[in-house]
């Protein structure tokens, strides 16, 4: 039994240490990619499509990428995946070298549809432990982005000049290295728990999964958390530096805060998970949320409030996304999962890409105050789907 046990975690740190590698790929493109493309696009406007189109990637292969792993699996896909993105890396290095801002968009475009294999790695890691151990595994994949958080846009500064190449040929060259070491990485993935694997009994349509409560308050909890993260994010960078005229290295930092926020929570959140429940887990989440809002729009727009209220958002994410992702594995059957899966992911990284295309435009139309306040309608449908359905399930438990 202990030697089971050893062998999980075994799989579930090979995962770590792949998401920690391929995420360094995501975060140069965010870091750099409005540099770069606000000196090779054709017009100054269109400088962070590269970025959003990244994002728009991982929407756009969710679906197909969970489809793919129901045929072929998920260790050869993540491979396949990983390798793919490398070869687009070093497309993006050479459309940067020659200066082709429609080469760079595309190779943007795959970066981020490598992500959408990505995000299915704490999926993936729930298939190797056992129900009650759920929670902490998928919070301990997501800490390989918070080291990807550390060693990405680092290694993209240092290496940015190397070979003598144009500014930030050599960042993307060393996006396809850390790619490379985490398809060699995944060769070590063994094969999944039987039990998560089984497929006994006819899947039931996706129709019929969706309308679970259960999965409505999961889907509503990732969607939110992406949705409202994104959306705050994307717009602190312009109302700080551009509207609020702090620095860039006082934006720089409340943007690592807000990144530290989010993933170094992951150390402890399934743990909480596993001892306050997952509906608690959520209402902390959408209360960090709040609170964060309530900074932002009432206190005013000093360092110091920005700094609180970005790591409150970060904090409010990660309750949010480990609660909803352990909800969701309980939602469907071994053969149902890569749809049900799937489908969560489309639909919380399309929000994710929605609000981020939308937050430049919300920003300067209608103000920071109120870019905050208008993510408060979509945390109360949030915290009103998880009372709902914690009634629900109190009135089944009263009935037998």
């Amino acid at each position: 039994m202990e030697h089971n046990k050893i062998a999980a975690m075994r799989s579930v740190w090979i995962l770590t240490l792949a998401q920690a590698l391929a995420g360094c790929g995501t975060l140069v493109l965010i870091a750099f990619g409005g540099i770069i493309g606000a000196r090779i696009a054709p017009t100054a406007a269109l400088a962070t499509l590269p970025i959003s189109l990244g994002v728009v990637g991982v929407a756009a292969a969710s679906i197909p990428a969970a489809l793919s792993m129901q045929r072929y699996g998920r260790r050869r896909m993540f491979i396949a995946s990983a390798l793919s993105a490398a070869v687009a890396a070093l497309g993006c290095a050479w459309a940067i070298a020659h200066a082709r801002f429609d080469a760079f968009c595309v190779g943007a475009l795959f970066l981020g549809a490598n992500m959408a294999f990505v995000q299915q790695y704490r999926f993936a890691a729930t298939e190797y432990v056992d129900l009650p151990a759920i929670p902490r595994a998928v919070s301990t994949v997501m800490l390989g982005t918070l080291v990807a958080a550390f060693i990405g846009p680092e290694a993209g500064e240092r290496l940015r000049f190397i070979g003598g190449w144009p500014e930030f040929t050599g960042s993307f060259i060393a996006v396809a290295v850390f790619l490379l070491l985490s398809a060699l990485v995944l060769v070590t993935l063994g094969p999944p728990h039987p039990h998560a694997v089984a497929t006994h009994g006819e899947p039931r349509a996706l129709r019929a999964i969706v309308r679970q409560p259960a999965y409505v308050v999961a889907l509503l909890a990732g969607l939110s958390s992406y949705a409202v993260m994104s959306f705050i994010m994307t717009a602190t960078p312009i109302s700080m530096h551009v509207i609020d005229s702090h620095s860039v290295r006082d934006t720089k930092q409340v943007i690592t805060s807000h990144l530290i926020g989010m993933y170094l929570p992951s150390l402890v959140s399934g743990r909480l998970v596993e001892r306050l429940g997952m509906a608690r887990m959520m209402y902390l989440g959408v209360a960090c949320m709040a609170a964060c809002i309530a900074i932002a729009a009432v206190l005013g727009h000093a360092l110091m409030h920005y700094f609180s209220a970005l790591i409150l958002l970060g904090l409010g994410w990660n309750l949010l996304f480990v609660a909803g992702t352990t909800l969701l594995t309980r939602t469907y059957t071994p053969a149902e999962r890569f749809r049900a899966q799937g489908f969560n992911d489309f639909a919380t990284f399309t929000s994710q890409a929605l609000a981020s295309l939308a937050a430049g435009a919300a920003i300067v139309a209608i103000g920071w105050r109120n870019v905050n306040l208008a993510a408060v309608p979509l945390l109360l449908v949030v915290g009103l789907a998880v009372l709902l359905w914690q009634r629900a399930g109190a009135r089944q438990i009263a009935t037998g």
